[in-house]
């Protein structure tokens, strides 16, 4: 049995055993519901769902067989009812919920097939239902978490199918189906015990080459991080050794950091389609947790993973310091968390599962868990004070968990900087963050201090910790502070921390007290001094609202920012000992007698509720008779109205004048009886000798003419009732059980660890209510419930006021009276009993469902019905006599709530109403704060457990918190689930006047009634269909009011409403009707509000149940279905003069009902053929939205294609076969499209959705983003769902020469899904048209003839070859040699359109791509302008990005041969944009042939050309390539500096032959470089690494030249260089390459490889060897004494940068060569006193390295610091440029160490700081 059900109240704890059958008998339920036979009976079985549910939430103890039968049960139904979308949602979510609460007790098999179907059929065909996005986007979710449920239930040999099934979408890279691949692979791939054979070591090797294929992109990161993350974690049998350099390389380079003052992001990641990053979305951009899960899983006895760690963190850690933030914290912190998280439950799992037969390496050890902790306090040092709320609060908890695990590490560094905080007054945020570890680690300072005392003799160590908490709370009392509230927080919290650690606080007389140091009785007299002053400084936050919400109280922060304020008095007075109690009790009973704070009602309040909930007997005396007494006696002299029950009016009351009290007055008694209302919720049966006192209290304010007044006895009254009869923990602060270890602590308890036989643990005490408490609380039920209905019939009856004022008044207070009786007994009175239909009771009628009740019973039933009666006369009365007075009205909804709603549904906890403030905030007390949780694995007393631990006393506020919710649900659904059941009489007259009142004229009131009449339908679903009848009709109805219909919109929005219409034919032709008829409502805000609903609708739109057909056929008193058809079709054409909106929605609704009827075959024929017909006649509407809506229904309705060719039947030579199929909708269309001029007038009206705008922005492909003329709500109308993954292009568009077009793909595929249905005819009625436009003047006509073509070109019909050659070839050679240059991205995507592959993976050849293929490469004509040169490479490169390389035919082979014969030919050409285009072409044919040579063809020999297989293997190109331009970068060169020479300026001689030949290299190198910029930006530079890599040196050495065009182009490619990971075998080649330019005689170069230096050491530094490390090192020393001055200090600054995060060794082996170096000269210096044959590039080079040292270390103080600054200063006598830079490097050093300089001065001597001190002016500073 779980804890919360032991612990709930004793009545209910003994009902919860019945819970086992009860269960039983929902799962027999949902069998007998479920007819496999039928899939529509999965609906009878959704109304159990929510009942399944309630079992879950309720930790109930149910049978382990019926939830495995539930679960078989529930993946059965869920693979039966594939297009039931919604059912498959909540079926879904509820398998996913059991699945994980049971995943290690049951065993069951699953398949994934069924699963990855389910996914494909609905998620990635054209096929798109009509379900709504949402709910689409509900059932991709649910069927993701329950794949990942399941995947460990997944049968051996699974991950195999898997793995081949997902491999060949990963084939081509370059294709949005590989995208898809990684997604599934992450999603499916099982790594269970039963398919532990398939990882094996080559498959981790293909899996991390798979990785390397696309660069930079985050979303294929994070796929693969978390397959391997898996992997790692799962199966320890693996030896990882030899991937580590890789993954590591992989996960430093994932988190996107600014590399030596780089860019923080990728400067181009690949684009990944919308809907493929929003199907598997990885919320965070790096995957932070996956690296952080692989790290802590490598890390074993012997395995290098700990130092890569280490490495991993030394080039991170400067990123956490607080002037380091940017972007990459958020992912940082994530970071840090996770590896805490993780590193936990590896350790609790190795404690509780210590298996004798593993091997002793794979447990991490005492110094494997010191180490780590080691590593992690370094991020924490750095990120404790970060500006970033997130980072500094997971640095504070983080710090609370590792301290349970290595006190000896973390405790001394929490105190030391918890001192350098008060020390360091100035920053006040740091105080906040220190104080907040203290609180955190408030539990393991004390094991520590008593555990370490009680063990052994070293008592330092002990006392250290336990002075700190000493310190640590005397200076909590100053932290309090009115002015400063996140810190007065902080402290609190610390109070409630330390407090709850303690057993008991005595006044310290012995000396076992462990806290020596603090006298706690002169500790709390301060504690309290400095409280009271902070209540007496409050500023209240708000204005105090007046009116009826106004809620007891209006907290300040102390009560609106978090729970710390209340927690921290309870904890502290129900720890203290009894003196101390009662000399605090005597403090505060005097404070709140002597002053009134109504800016501190809450405040105060729970000061005192403080007080009684510890020890109500004394406090009540104390506390309340004062407060009692005092109001009583204020209320004397008042004057009174007699509302208020006792029956006697003051004769003043009836003349004119009204009464008045004074309103100072008025405050003081409204302040009293608020605190009072608080401070008695737990008072209980102490309360019951003064009972008299409240009785005459609550009346007398009742009876006041001040509505304040009122109010407050109301909320008396509530609390008082709640405080007798319902169920609360008392003693709930008291220490019961003591630590075995340290008798001064609390044992703290675990949820997990309690099992009924163990030792049982003691639970809560409970106020269960006595007899004289029932009593009592009838009593006052029988005062202000029954007299105030009495005194409502009555004036309701016989209208006994002449005066509307008085009237008003007394109505006011007797219903006021009436709701607060019943809120304050709530479920405590008894419900209505429902009705049954027929007069037998059921016997299978399921009666209890869970246990929980709210407290004892009070009254009987006959009450709550005679209350429904006599309020729905009143309300009658109001709505006639007082229906414009808002404040009644509302007070009436709220008693038919509380009336109607018994346990008030299910979000509603049982102080919901605006109780206390506090109540909200006692559920959201934050248990999860890490001050109260002591982690699983706790190292210090050594005792592990199965959970988190927490304070017995939050444990016990969750089980209070359950057993409320408990109460909620017990009666909730027990008639929810029986079709026979209908409610009572008197709920359906609270249901119709809630109805009446939400049409009312007050927003105000319509909203509440709404609320309640929601949650009555919800729990009484019979009553819908009745209410939404109505509703529609106010619709419909021309008369109706502006508010009625806002009223209507909101009930019919609400997903209730929307679900119940799926199930209810009525219901359901009724709203649509009405809706569709309601557009004579005029008012702007009706319309607002119709379309809304509409909108909703269509979001949620969850299909049609096969019921609303039968039923729509079947009976003639119903619509029949075809009739609703077509009487929404003949609403849905322009001609009917409606309003173009419901015109449009007309059409909505008219595309739902078709496409939902398409699975049913009575139907489907006609109403397919009308509603085809229909839109395709739509596409030349005059309404624009109307014409896009047809064109997404055109894109889902014209499904068959019998014209299309199969792939077996492609003809060798053109046939027309005579009998080619008809499709069914063939008739219908042709007739329409062969009207004359049909055409015509569609692409004419078509083109008018082109908007062209300058500043079209390539983020808007492929969707309607830019038809900015339309509106939000209207494109979710037109635009079914995003088109989903058929959308297209399928490739990522990346080539931005092609500029943005404007070619939407959705209008391509209506004219070539029209071309497949209708075969010929279409493109005959086409083509005259087609010429024209693609002729036209305007770019918009030629878009839509792009459009047009694409679609025909890609249709793969019979006859198309025909066609190609009698008239498409010639139309296509038009559009290439056409001089105009505007459109060419459109026609450049209508090829790229023209040859997509076909088939899911695009990997199937579509008919015509050859032809278009060999159209392009054909040569131009001579004479041509350079933009169609341009032009006709861009085409190209378009086209051929569309291929699948892997799968070429021979003749492509030959093509892309041919075709880079030519652009190597041609690289040298004299236009820049042609140029530009060839380099682009390039990359694309090139990485074409690589990929295609990749894969291993087999071809038969006669169908290839040796020829061209030769070519392709042999790859002449690449030697061509490099060799090339080695010898142009020379002479470039050398012509540059012959320039430099020749003429001062920098410009080229025109005529000069000297160098004619250089314009044409440098042309040449700038194709080049744009051919790498193309290769490095589409993310295909892993097939040609080896050829960039040859190109390394050009780039580098060609970026400063005299021709800018060529330098920018070099810049260009030298920043996307830096990005980019250099793996094996091509390192080497680089490293030489950087060598050698390193001495590059050129210092530009030299320069240059510097700077590509310090990126290329922090990308590589997990991968390159240490030989390769020595070498770089090496070469930038020598770069020290360069006779270039910039290069120098550049060297120096790069040496900073390697001792970062470099190598230990290299690091201390340089320093000390550089502190020598320094010395010797400095030494050679005083002994002659002139500078003897020393260079200044030498003296300089030893100064400059020993900068490096010093500024490599910006935040610490290592031993070795101080004497190397000391060193630096002396030079700062030698002349320039030695000086400056002796200055600078001295002034950063201050400015990075000036925060913790006090404390790190001590680590130098006096001389030395006098050395200091000479270099800086400001030497006061370091004084």
């Amino acid at each position: 049995m779980h804890l919360y059900n032991a612990w709930l109240p004793p009545p209910v704890a003994e009902e919860t055993k019945g819970e086992k059958e009860s269960f039983g008998r929902v799962v027999a339920a949902v069998k007998e519901a479920w007819r496999p036979e039928d899939p529509e009976s999965v609906y009878s079985t959704l109304k159990w769902i929510s009942v399944i549910d309630i079992f879950i939430k309720a930790k109930s103890e149910v049978c382990l067989e019926d939830v495995g039968a539930l679960v078989g049960i529930g993946l059965e139904l869920f693979h039966k009812s594939y297009n039931k979308l919604y059912a498959q949602v909540r079926w879904g979510n509820i398998l996913v919920r059991l699945l994980n609460k049971y995943r290690k007790k049951l065993t069951l098999k699953v398949q994934w097939l069924p699963f990855y179907d389910t996914l494909i059929q609905t998620h990635f065909t054209r096929n798109t239902g009509p379900e709504g996005w949402r709910l689409r986007q509900r059932h991709f979710e649910t069927v993701t978490s329950l794949v990942r449920s399941c995947r460990r239930f997944f049968p051996s040999g699974s991950a195999v199918e898997i793995w081949s099934e997902f491999k060949s979408l990963l084939e081509n890279p370059w294709h949005n189906s590989s995208f898809e691949g990684s997604g599934f692979v992450r999603l499916f791939l099982p790594t269970n015990l039963d398919n532990q054979d398939f990882f094996s070591h080559d498959w981790i090797k293909e899996c991390l080459d798979q990785w390397a294929s696309i660069p930079n992109c985050q979303f294929w990161n994070s796929q693969w991080a978390a397959v391997i993350a898996r992997v790692i974690k799962n199966y320890n049998f693996i030896d990882w050794e030899c991937f580590l350099p890789v993954l590591f390389t992989r996960y430093l380079n994932m988190f996107e950091v600014p590399v030596a003052n780089g860019n923080g992001s990728y400067p181009f990641s690949a684009d990944v389609p919308r809907n493929t990053r929003f199907l598997f979305s990885n919320k965070a951009v790096t995957p932070a947790k996956a690296i952080a899960k692989s790290v802590v899983y490598l890390l074993k006895v012997g395995s290098s993973a700990q130092e890569r760690f280490e490495k991993l963190v030394n080039l991170l850690e400067q990123y956490y310091h607080p002037s380091n933030g940017g972007r990459w914290t958020y992912s940082l912190e994530r970071f840090l968390l996770y590896l805490v998280i993780t590193f936990q439950k590896r350790l609790q799992y190795e404690q509780q599962n210590a298996d004798k037969n593993r091997p002793a390496e794979l447990y991490l050890g005492r110094s494997e868990r010191m180490s780590f902790v080691n590593v992690l306090l370094k991020l924490i040092d750095r990120g404790q004070y970060s500006k970033n709320e997130h980072l500094s609060e997971t640095v504070a908890a983080a710090t609370s968990i590792l301290s349970y695990v290595e006190p000896s590490l973390v405790l001394p560094f929490l105190a030391s900087r918890f001192h350098l905080a008060l020390e360091t007054m100035t920053a006040t945020h740091q105080l906040k963050t220190a104080v907040t570890s203290v609180a955190f680690a408030g539990r393991s300072l004390f094991l520590t201090s008593l555990s370490t005392s009680a063990k052994s003799d070293d008592l330092d160590g002990a006392h250290v910790f336990i002075d700190l908490l000493s310190i640590s709370l005397s200076n909590a009392l100053l932290g309090m502070d009115a002015n400063d509230p996140p810190k007065t927080l902080a402290t609190m919290q610390l109070i409630g921390s330390i407090f709850s650690n303690m057993a008991t606080l005595e006044e310290n007389t012995e000396e076992c007290s462990f806290m020596p140091t603090i006298s706690f009785s002169e500790w709390l007299d301060e504690f309290l001094c400095r409280l009271f002053s902070l209540l007496l400084h409050l500023e209240p936050s708000s204005v105090l609202n007046e009116g009826l919400h106004a809620s007891a109280t209006s907290g300040t922060f102390l009560v609106e920012d978090g729970p710390y304020y209340f927690c921290m008095l309870e904890i502290l007075l129900g720890r203290l000992s009894e003196s101390l109690y009662n000399q605090a009790l005597k403090k505060i009973s005097k404070f709140v007698r002597t002053n009134i704070l109504p800016g501190a009602i809450a405040e105060v309040g729970l000061l005192c509720c403080a007080c009684v909930h510890s020890n109500p007997e004394e406090a009540v005396v104390s506390l309340i008779e004062p407060i009692l007494a005092s109001v009583i006696s204020s209320l004397k002299g008042t004057p009174v109205t007699g509302f208020g029950g006792s029956g006697k009016s003051d004769p003043s009351v009836s003349t004119k004048a009204k009464p008045t009290i004074s309103p100072a007055l008025e405050t003081a008694i409204d302040y009293q009886l608020k605190i009072l209302s608080v401070a008695i919720s737990y008072g209980g049966p102490a309360l019951l000798r003064y009972k008299d006192q409240f009785k005459e209290a609550i009346i007398s304010a009742f009876e006041s003419p001040s509505w304040k007044v009122n109010g407050a006895g109301d909320h008396v009254l509530r609390s008082l009732l709640g405080s007798l009869v319902l169920y609360y923990p008392i003693d709930q602060y008291k220490c019961i059980l003591h630590h075995p270890d340290a008798s001064g602590l609390e044992e703290w308890i675990c949820t997990k660890d309690y099992v009924n036989d163990e030792k049982p643990l003691i639970g809560p005490k409970w106020h269960v209510p006595s007899k004289e408490e029932v009593h009592f609380a009838n009593e006052l039920l029988d005062l202000h419930f029954q007299s105030a209905l009495d005194d409502l019939l009555r004036i309701c009856q016989t209208k006994m006021h002449s005066d509307p004022g008085i009237e008003k008044e007394h109505l006011k207070v007797t219903l006021l009276r009436v709701d607060s009786s019943l809120q304050g007994v709530l479920s405590c009175l008894p419900d209505f009993r429902p009705s049954r239909n027929g007069m037998v009771e059921d016997q299978d009628h399921i009666s209890f469902l869970i246990a929980g009740s709210t407290g004892a019973r009070v009254g009987c039933v006959e009450l709550r019905e005679r209350a429904a009666e006599i309020i729905h006369t009143a309300c009658k009365y109001l709505i006639e006599e007082k229906s414009d007075d808002s404040i009644l009205l509302i007070l009436i909804i709220r008693i038919m709530d509380a009336l109607g709603n018994y346990g008030n549904g299910p979000a509603s906890r049982r102080r919901n109403l605006e109780y206390d403030e506090w109540s909200h905030h006692r559920q959201a007390w934050k248990l999860e704060s890490a001050a109260i949780i002591e982690p699983p694995i706790n190292f210090i007393v050594s005792s592990h457990s199965k959970g988190k631990r927490r304070p017995r006393w939050a444990l016990t506020d969750k089980a209070y918190m359950h057993s409320t919710w408990r109460s909620s649900q017990s009666s909730y659904h027990l008639y929810r689930t029986s079709g026979n059941i209908s409610p009572s009489d008197h709920a359906i007259l609270l249901m119709d006047d809630l109805l009446n009142l939400t049409l009312h004229r007050y927003e105000t009131v319509r909203a509440l009634a709404g609320k309640a009449l929601l949650k009555m339908i919800k729990r009484w679903p019979s009553m819908i269909s009745k209410y939404v009848l109505t509703l529609t009709e106010n619709l419909r109805n021309p008369n109706s009011p502006e508010y009625a219909v806002l009223g209507s919109c909101a009930v019919l929005a609400t997903q209730t409403v929307l679900k119940h219409l799926t199930m209810d034919p009525k219901a359901f032709s009724s709203f649509l009707l009405g809706i569709l008829s309601s557009s004579h409502h005029e008012s702007l805000k009706a319309q607002k509000a119709i379309n809304e609903l509409f909108v909703k609708y269509n979001i949620h739109f969850a299909g049609v149940s096969r019921s609303i057909y039968k039923a729509l056929h079947n009976h003639s008193d119903e619509p029949d279905f075809t009739n609703l058809v077509s009487q929404i079709g003949s609403m849905s054409f322009d001609s009917t003069g409606l309003h173009w909106r419901y015109n449009l929605m007309a059409n909505r609704v008219l595309l739902l009902l078709a496409m939902a009827s398409r699975n049913d075959l009575h139907f489907s024929p006609s109403i397919l053929n009308e509603t085809a017909g229909h839109f395709l006649k739509n596409l030349k509407s005059q309404l624009p939205q109307t014409r896009i809506l047809a064109i997404s229904a055109l894109n889902t309705l014209l499904k068959e294609s019998p014209h299309k060719l199969s792939a077996e039947e492609k003809p060798t030579f053109p046939v027309d076969s005579q009998e080619s199929p008809k499709s069914s909708l063939e008739g219908a269309l042709s007739q329409i499209f062969q009207e004359k001029g049909f055409f015509n007038e569609t692409l004419n009206s078509l083109s008018h959705v082109h908007i062209i705008t300058d500043t079209e922005s390539a983020s808007s492909r492929g969707n309607h983003g830019n038809s900015s003329f339309q509106s939000l709500a209207d494109k979710s109308i037109t635009r079914f769902y995003f088109d989903f993954s058929a959308s297209w292009p399928r490739t990522p568009s990346w080539i931005s020469l092609l500029g943005s077009d404007t070619f939407y793909s959705n209008f391509a595929r209506i004219f070539k899904r029209l071309t497949q249905e209708c075969g010929m005819s279409v493109l005959l009625a086409l083509k005259s048209t087609l010429e024209e436009f693609a002729n036209a003047k305007e770019r918009s006509k030629q878009c839509v003839a792009a459009e047009a073509f694409a679609g025909v070109l890609h249709s793969d019909v019979n006859g198309l070859l025909g066609a190609w050659d009698s008239w498409m070839m010639a139309q296509l050679q038009n559009i290439i040699l056409a001089p105009t240059v505007e459109s060419v991205p459109e026609w450049a995507a209508c090829i790229r359109y023209a040859v997509t592959g076909k088939g899911k993976y695009g990997t199937k050849v579509p008919l015509l791509r050859q032809k278009i293929l060999d159209c392009l490469t054909t040569p131009l004509p001579h004479m041509v302008t350079t933009t169609v040169v341009a032009k006709r490479y861009a085409f190209l490169s378009a086209a051929l990005i569309e291929v699948s390389p892997q799968k070429m035919p021979v003749s492509e082979i030959q093509l892309h041969n041919k075709l880079l014969k030519e652009l190597l030919a041609n690289m040298s050409h004299s236009s820049a944009q042609v140029r530009e285009a060839i380099g682009v072409t390039l990359s694309v044919v090139c990485s074409n042939i690589r990929l295609y040579a990749s894969f291993a063809h087999n071809y038969s020999l006669e169908e290839l050309d040796s020829d061209v297989d030769s070519k392709v293997k042999g790859e002449s190109w690449v030697q061509f390539l490099t060799e090339q331009a080695s010898e142009l970068v020379l002479n470039i060169q050398k012509t540059g500096q012959s320039d430099n020479l020749e003429t001062p300026t920098d410009t080229l001689p025109e005529n000069g032959l000297s160098n004619g030949n250089s314009h044409d290299d440098i042309k040449w190198m700038e194709t080049l470089f744009h051919f790498i910029i193309s290769s490095l930006k589409s993310g295909r530079s892993s097939n040609l690494l080896d050829i960039i890599v040859g190109l390394l040196y050009p780039v580098i050495s060609l970026q400063e030249t005299s021709n800018k065009d060529l330098s920018t182009l070099a810049k260009a490619a030298f920043e996307l260089l830096k990005w980019r990971i250099i793996w094996e075998p091509h390192l080497l080649k680089v490293v030489s390459v950087i060598l050698s330019s390193a001495n590059d005689c050129n210092w530009r170069t030299r320069s240059a490889t510097l700077t590509y230096l310090r990126t290329f050491m922090y990308r590589h530094t997990f991968i390159l060897s240490r030989v390769e490390k020595q070498q770089i090192w090496k070469t930038v020393e020598k770069l020290l004494i360069d006779n270039q001055v910039e290069v120098r200090e550049h060297a120096a600054a790069v040496l900073a940068g390697l001792l970062k995060g470099g190598d230990e060794d290299l690091a201390r082996d340089f320093r000390d060569r550089a502190y020598k170096e320094a010395k010797n000269i400095q030494r050679k210096r005083k002994q002659r006193n002139l500078s003897l044959g020393q260079s200044i590039a030498s003296v300089h080079g030893a100064v400059l390295a020993l900068a490096a040292s010093v500024l490599s270390v910006p935040y610490d103080m290592p031993s070795w610091l101080p004497e190397h600054v000391t060193l630096l200063a002396r030079f700062v006598g030698e002349p320039s440029p030695v000086k400056s830079t002796v200055t600078k490097a001295v002034a950063e050093f201050r400015r990075t160490h000036a925060d913790t300089w006090n404390v790190q001065k001590d680590s130098f001597t006096e001389e030395q700081l006098e050395v200091l001190a000479d270099t800086s002016s400001s030497s006061s500073y370091f004084a």
